[in-house]
């Protein structure tokens, strides 16, 4: 599997500066951290792709973490933290010549098309999504290498995603991660890299959201061949992220400390456990997608394609549920705009998250 110029898993680990949304939904700042990543010296940044009414149902609600930051409302806060396509198109092409990779989370199945014309090096996914099937084999058919976060996931949930994008083996890489930002260091779980190496996967990095330096040179000796680090121009700025990241001398020391690890002998290593840790629990009810109405559903109607969406929260049927609820009946009237639950089309319960919304929300 090869990014950009890079062959990931033979020499020096591959370092992704994630800058996500620390650029505030400013291009200016967006293209700074771009050059400030490539003097740190990453290998890659990484931008995210999403839109707000397209991500998020009536039923969304912030994260802990986000409403410890400030924000108010969800959709509001994406809103102030999209970029446009045109601005996504040049921040590769920033990258580009700058000398890193640009990678690109894609959050909604409806960008994949778009996000596929930008020239990106890489896709990556959002650890919520390990259960959109829809999307990660969207991703997948476009023949670049594709990176699977799985943080708040069981190993079963990361080895069914696997599956299904056993076609694109050659191309796959999946990171172990904590969905908890940030995330206290006694939190890493860094043995779950191991129990992603035990699932057959070749290349098996780490998506590290703690606060430390020191982490991603552990992970190194863990057996990551990918680092992913949060980064931003001011660890103190207002917004979701900022307190989760690394500024730049940070990531430089990061990087440098990563690159000097050298990887223990897997036959010296304990065997690897991943499990979801209660801190996690939050993000990933708030975070992972549903099979969402387009428009209000009425009872004996029978659903067809058009009438679905796929948006957060995941307190309804999971994405990768969609074949099963195809065709079926509304037992149940259901408001426009939420996540659709079993009880709604008579189905037995399913992988959601929590709660539901009966006839409204």
């Amino acid at each position: 599997m090869r990014i950009g110029d890079r062959q990931i898993g033979t020499g020096e680990v591959f370092v992704i500066a994630e800058i996500g949304v620390n650029h505030d939904g400013k291009r200016d700042v967006a293209l700074r951290l771009v050059e400030a990543a490539a003097r740190a010296g990453a290998d890659a940044v990484k931008f995210q792709m999403f839109e707000a009414t397209g991500l998020m149902s009536r039923a969304s609600r912030l994260a802990g973490y986000q409403s410890r930051a400030g924000e108010r409302d969800p959709v509001e806060m994406l809103r102030r933290l999209e970029l446009s396509d045109e601005t996504l198109t040049e921040l590769a092409s920033c990258a580009r010549a700058a000398g890193i990779c640009p990678i690109v989370t894609v959050f909604s199945l409806d960008l994949v098309d778009r996000a596929a014309r930008m020239g990106w090096s890489a896709f990556k996914t959002a650890s919520p999504d390990i259960v959109h099937r829809p999307l990660l084999e969207a991703l997948a058919s476009r023949g670049l290498p594709l990176i699977l976060s799985t943080g708040a996931s069981t190993l079963a949930e990361v080895e069914r995603a696997t599956q299904w994008l056993s076609g694109s083996a050659s191309t796959l890489a999946a990171l172990q991660c904590v969905s908890s930002y940030p995330t206290p260091p006694e939190h890493a779980e860094l043995d779950g890299i191991a129990a992603l190496r035990g699932l057959g996967l070749s290349r098996v990095g780490y998506s590290d959201h703690t606060r430390e330096v020191e982490t991603g040179a552990e992970a190194v000796r863990r057996g990551a061949v990918i680092l992913e680090k949060h980064f931003t121009h001011d660890t103190r700025a207002p917004g979701p992220d900022h307190a989760a990241s690394l500024d730049e001398a940070a990531l430089q020391r990061y990087v440098r400390e990563a690159r000097a690890a050298r990887p223990v002998q897997a036959a010296l290593l304990q065997p690897g456990l991943k499990r979801v840790l209660d801190i996690e629990r939050d993000v990933r009810r708030v975070s992972r997608q549903s099979i969402v109405t387009r428009r209000a559903l009425r009872i004996g109607e029978t659903i067809v394609a058009a009438d679905l969406t796929f948006k957060r929260p995941g307190t309804g049927l999971a994405p990768y549920e969609i074949d099963r609820v195809l065709g079926r009946t509304v037992r149940r009237e259901v408001e426009a705009d939420v996540p659709l639950t079993p009880e709604d089309v008579g189905l037995p319960a399913g992988d959601q998250e929590g709660a539901t919304h009966g006839a409204g929300v």
